[in-house]
């Protein structure tokens, strides 16, 4: 389960003007509780300028305005992988490449992944749908336990960040269905449906990508297989299709000063890969090795697909999950739905031993979901840092 292993870190804040209706001073309660009911409720008061509860210090803003060395590259292009041919006879061709994109940037775009364009624009709308309900319906799932079936929420700790994101969630367990669906959002009337069916259709595309993440790291035999090696390999994705499935539904609604803030901090994702569907609007940037952000242009009728956590330390560092982080624009809110996917929460994470010999020794330890917990439960997560806690010396 994905639980945002990330936020802004505690630094001094500034106060910069604010509409009349929001002019207090902000370690004012009234304002405090105002911040803690989101960046809609937020919006709906009437704002004018960002309060200094969202301002990042110089250093960590997106630099919009161009110049040194945080200008994007408007033009960057993530690697394709094209679904229907990795079911087909190029599929040696494309686990190459795919091998390739998770290596060296731990993000691809899927094309013709067979998910029904009416399914991923009924969850675009219906998403979009809920956070304009009034406040009162969507407070109605706000709450700060982590292992909640459904929560609703603001920035990603809102009772630690010291800065907060200028994004609102809705984030849905999916697995298993029987046990979260009654705790689901009754409201928008058809949003339960909407996401159930999203998220089947997301787990089987997820399932198909693990099979060939596999089969690139040499853990699946592939075609041509014994009876014992099928058996192995049947065993092995079992564990995968039975592993845990968080939808996070993210509203980044238009901002008066981006330049300021950011939509969600720089972070990598906590679990194995993580499935974003998102809508028009551009937004998400990764960072590469250079350490430059790079914008990455919605692809129409793609998905993007990204390395976690876990799958770094599942491939024993061959794979890497990547920095990226979320603008915000004073034009567009912009909607994302992100699907992740990863082990069983009680299963220990580890490389595989398969991965590990003499000349590339063990370099993670052992992980599972409640040391996680406890990590982002004692400290303001941010960056890669727990990852970096579960590297060996």
């Amino acid at each position: 389960m994905h639980l945002d292993p990330f936020s802004g870190s505690g630094r001094s804040l500034q106060f910069i003007s604010m509409s009349p209706a929001m002019s207090q001073r902000e370690d004012d309660p009234i304002l405090e509780c105002r911040f803690q009911k989101g960046v809609k409720h937020l919006c709906e008061s009437g704002i004018t300028s960002l309060p200094s509860r969202y301002i990042l210090p110089v250093s960590e803003r997106p630099n919009l305005r161009g110049g040194g060395m945080n200008v994007s590259d408007l033009n960057f292009k993530l690697p394709i992988i094209d679904f229907a041919q990795l079911q087909g006879p190029q599929r040696p061709q494309v686990l190459n490449k795919l091998s390739k994109a998770c290596e060296e940037y731990g993000f691809f775009q899927v094309t013709n992944h067979g998910i029904p364009g009416d399914v991923i624009q009924s969850m675009i709308d219906v998403s979009k749908r809920f956070f304009d309900l009034p406040f009162e319906e969507r407070s109605k799932y706000m709450s700060t336990d982590m292992r909640a079936p459904v929560r609703y929420g603001t920035s990603f700790n809102q009772k630690k960040d010291g800065v907060f994101c200028w994004r609102d969630f809705l984030k849905l367990v999916c697995h298993p269905p029987s046990d979260v669906l009654p705790y689901w959002p009754t409201s928008p009337a058809d949003l339960r449906e909407a996401a159930v069916t999203y998220s089947q259709q997301a787990k089987f595309l997820y399932m198909k990508l693990v099979e060939a993440v596999l089969e690139s790291l040499g853990l699946l035999v592939g075609t041509t297989m014994h009876a014992d090696e099928e058996n192995a390999d049947n065993a092995a994705l079992k564990e995968f299709e039975d592993g845990s499935q968080l939808m996070v539904v993210n509203c980044y609604p238009s901002c008066p000063q981006p330049d300021l803030t950011l939509g969600m901090p720089p972070h990598s994702d906590y679990g194995f890969l993580t499935l974003l569907l998102q809508d028009e609007v551009e937004g998400l940037q990764i960072q590469n090795c250079q350490g430059k952000w790079l914008n990455v242009e919605p692809l129409p009728n793609s998905l993007v697909v990204n390395v976690g956590d876990h799958l770094e330390i599942f491939s024993n560092g061959r794979y890497k999950s990547v920095l990226h982080r979320v603008l915000v624009n004073s034009s567009k809110s912009r909607i994302s739905v992100a699907s992740l996917h990863s082990f069983p929460f009680d299963r220990v994470v580890r490389p595989s031993p398969k991965l590990v010999n003499e000349a590339n020794p063990r370099r993670y330890k052992d992980t599972d979901f409640a040391t996680f917990l406890a990590y982002v439960s004692s400290c303001e997560p941010k960056r890669k840092n727990f990852l970096e806690s579960r590297k060996l010396p």
